[in-house]
């Protein structure tokens, strides 16, 4: 945890920019796996810990806009269960580290909604993307569980994303703590790949270095010689020579700030002439967007100007032809590039994408687009200072995605299809780093990692 300073300027701030009623933030509960004490690792809510900073499940909060004060709801363990998870500290004693003034059992927070209701208080509360917690809401609000999200609090949306959108000094410590652990990560694997081994043993040795620093992985780790199926979560192939492997991983700290990367490197000691030519591309995309980065423009500008330079490096290699920009407008380059430059990071991978990516990414005069490609740019509004965020172009060879547009003649004008077949079973290639948006410009978080063709194979021959 941070100091109980830090959680009770935040709920400050959070209290100013609403007008009236109760916040009701819940916490998570443990989820059990295939019963009730056989659990999933146990995940915090993560706006549960920016304001209240408790990582311990069954908690609640409720902020009084009107009174200024804030109530934390929780039930002391009992001396029963102390014999299962060790000696816990009182709900007191949680409230006083994160500057909460009241507290008060779970069984209240029901009674005190109650009341709040029939006084026709405004009870504000954010979206429930777990179903337990919908019918939680469903029960003590005494609202139709099938219209729990249509009653979500937009006003209370927009002030968390206000809030956790430009990182804190300590917030960013924590940061490039987590994004250094993920260089290791990816250091670890390119050490350890290599022809004959299992895709889940590179797995298992990311895993090691994100649990040795006393936290996990920030999401499922993606570890594949399938680079060209972009959420790969499968680790049963075995490694050959002349193929790529391409590791999404991130580290998530104990104090649960999360780390996002990807490195796409051979199986073989060196990568083979046609996998440079694509991989170099992907660099010049990366290393372009982040040239750019600054506060003022837009994420959707980079993001464009990233496609740019993968249009013209594959037209340098005939597997696109035609202006260029009509080909940009035309979407021609996301048959190669279908996802989005980049996305929020912080307490989540993708950060605060349970409040709404359209909230988070987007505002009422930049809109998402509707494009095959560009709609899944998770952020497109102006950059700010504070803002971190991810960088992440690539270049994917997908067969059906190919045959598709080449039977229905989908930018037939922008693409060389007859010069693909070349290409069919090459995989895909990402690279992706974490920013912070600085007053001047931007800078990378954590520990930097070699990325040149150079350096890379220098790593995997070491």
């Amino acid at each position: 945890m941070f100091s109980a300073t830090t959680y009770k300027e935040r709920r400050q701030k959070l209290i100013q920019s609403m007008d009236s009623g109760l916040l009701l933030l819940l916490g998570n509960n443990d989820s059990p796996m295939n019963y009730t004490d056989n659990i999933y690792p146990y995940r915090q809510d993560s706006n549960f810990l920016y304001f209240a900073g408790i990582d311990i499940p069954q908690f609640a909060v409720i902020i009084d806009i009107d009174s200024g004060t804030t109530t934390l709801y929780g039930n002391n363990v009992s001396v029963e269960m102390v014999v299962w998870t060790g000696p816990q500290a009182s709900v007191r004693e949680l409230a006083d580290k994160a500057g909460i003034e009241s507290i008060a059992s779970l069984a209240q927070l029901t009674d005190d909604l109650a009341k709040a209701k029939s006084a026709n208080r405004n009870i504000h509360f954010l979206p429930p993307y777990r179903f337990e917690n919908k019918i939680r809401l469903s029960q003590m609000l005494g609202l139709d569980l099938r219209t729990i999200d249509d009653q979500v609090s937009l006003a209370f949306v927009q002030s968390v994303i206000k809030l956790r959108a430009k990182k804190s000094e300590e917030e960013i410590v924590e940061l490039d703590r987590a994004c250094s652990i993920t260089t290791d990560m990816h250091v670890a694997a390119m050490k350890v790949c290599r022809p004959g081994i299992k895709e889940s043993e590179v797995v298992a040795a990311v895993r090691y270095e994100a649990l040795k620093h006393g936290g996990d992985v920030s999401y499922p780790v993606i570890g594949t010689i399938h680079g060209e199926t972009l959420h790969n979560h499968h680790y049963h192939h075995t490694l050959e020579e002349g193929q790529l492997f391409l590791l999404d991983a991130g580290a998530e700290t104990d104090t649960r700030y999360a780390g996002d990367m990807t490195r796409t490197f051979p199986v073989s000691p060196s990568f083979t002439s046609q996998q440079k030519e694509i991989y170099q591309i992907v660099l010049d995309a990366e290393n372009r967007a982040i040239e750019m980065l600054k506060p003022g423009i837009t994420y959707k500008e980079v993001h464009l100007e990233a496609a740019r330079t993968i249009t013209k490096g594959m037209q340098s290699l005939g597997l696109m032809k035609g202006d260029v920009e009509s080909s940009i407008a035309a979407g021609a380059h996301a048959l190669f590039f279908p996802h989005g430059l980049g996305h929020m990071m912080g307490l989540d991978v993708h950060d605060m994408e349970d409040l709404g990516e359209d909230h988070v990414g987007y505002t009422d005069q930049l809109k998402r687009s509707t494009q095959f490609g560009l709609k899944s740019l998770r952020l497109g509004r102006k950059l700010e200072e504070g803002f971190v965020l991810t960088v992440e172009p690539g270049i994917y060879f997908i067969p059906l995605l190919i045959d598709t547009w080449k039977r229905e003649g989908t930018c037939k004008a922008y693409i060389n299809f007859d010069k693909l077949d070349a290409y069919r079973s090459f995989g895909g290639i990402r690279i992706e780093e974490d920013y912070l948006i600085t007053a001047g410009g931007s800078r990378l978080l954590g520990k930097a990692l070699a990325k040149s063709i150079e350096d890379v194979e220098t790593i995997r021959n070491s």
